[in-house]
């Protein structure tokens, strides 16, 4: 699946989609909360609409309808043609036989002038308005041996075709003409155009959802206060750290878990006590979002040289204020 999305997208594109998803899985409480709030109506939309677009782009379509009565009068003239060459004007011109979808069938009972069936056949197309690209093989009605043949593109390209200037022997021939039409109708470019701007849309929106609000903010759980922690302090109204005179926005996930290291001063918390405390609403613990938030804490914290967050290996973390 992994190969295919890639071969779809391109590695540039694919990467994007990498750095997206990690997003949204360390904002997972703000994208829960944003669904909880009715906005998962619009949000899921926008996110799955490519999955829709790409879904029914891809049933597959009947293939594409020769137009069969100009082949067939495109055919017996042709037939006409060769017989004329050859100075018979009076010998019957047999029924042009549809043998598979896309492939037509001229019987000749008599040998004709290969050489000059390239040019008799694409003249007999031109001017019935038949375009498609297609192959000429010549069987032999004895025993159905290929004798001679050529693709059409040769003679458009080059006026000459494989097989030329040679002899036929007397004898009864099909002309089988097969034209190169694609199993099922090309998926228009468009669908690709849709399904992208759909991905955008709904990973910008989602973006834009997932900044701080003052209405996601910690003060209905905690109180409405300012707890200052060496020469820092966090705003659990705004919903924000102020670490020297650098104010910063955090998460809601951020807030908490900071909020429970200011709680507890130089006190080693376990990582499971961690994961209960600020993950547990999640319903799914991964004990590796700990050490994610923690990092991400730590470079904001970075400017306060009082304040350190210690490891404590196969513990927890300790928060040191000085």
């Amino acid at each position: 699946m992994k190969e295919l999305i890639i071969g779809l997208l391109g590695r540039s594109c694919w990467r994007q989609v990498q750095n997206s998803l990690y997003f949204c899985t360390m904002n997972f409480d703000r994208l829960k909360n944003l669904y909880a709030g009715g906005l998962g109506f619009w949000v899921l939309p926008l996110i799955l609409s490519p999955l829709a677009i790409w879904f029914f782009a891809a049933i597959p379509t009947p293939p594409a309808e020769l137009p069969d009565t100009k082949i067939n009068l495109a055919l017996r003239r042709t037939a006409h043609q060769l017989l004329a060459a050859a100075g018979d004007t009076s010998s019957r011109i047999e029924p042009v036989r549809r043998k598979e979808v896309n492939v037509w069938v001229l019987r000749m009972e008599h040998s004709f002038d290969y050489d000059q069936l390239p040019k008799l056949l694409q003249e007999s197309f031109d001017l019935h308005g038949v375009q498609d690209v297609y192959e000429v093989a010549v069987y032999s009605c004895n025993n159905g041996e290929l004798q001679l043949g050529y693709h059409a593109l040769d003679f458009k390209e080059h006026q000459d075709v494989a097989c030329g200037g040679r002899d036929m022997q007397a004898g009864c021939y099909d002309i089988q003409v097969s034209f190169a039409a694609s199993e099922h109708a090309r998926l228009p470019v468009y669908w690709f155009g849709l399904a992208g701007l759909s991905v955008l849309l709904g990973l910008g929106f989602v973006v834009f959802r997932l900044k701080p609000r003052r209405s996601e903010s910690l003060s209905s759980e905690v109180g409405d206060q300012a707890i200052a922690f060496g020469n820092s302090s966090l705003d659990l109204t705004n919903q924000s750290l102020v670490c020297g005179k650098i104010r910063h926005l955090l998460t809601y996930r951020e807030a908490k878990l900071l909020h429970l290291f200011v709680s507890h001063p130089n006190q080693l918390l376990e990582r499971s006590q961690i994961l209960q405390q600020v993950w547990a609403d999640e319903g799914v613990l991964v004990g590796r979002s700990v050490d994610v938030f923690v990092s991400r804490l730590r470079k904001l914290l970075r400017d306060d040289p009082s304040v350190r967050l210690v490891a404590v290996h196969g513990v927890g973390y300790r928060m040191e204020v000085g």
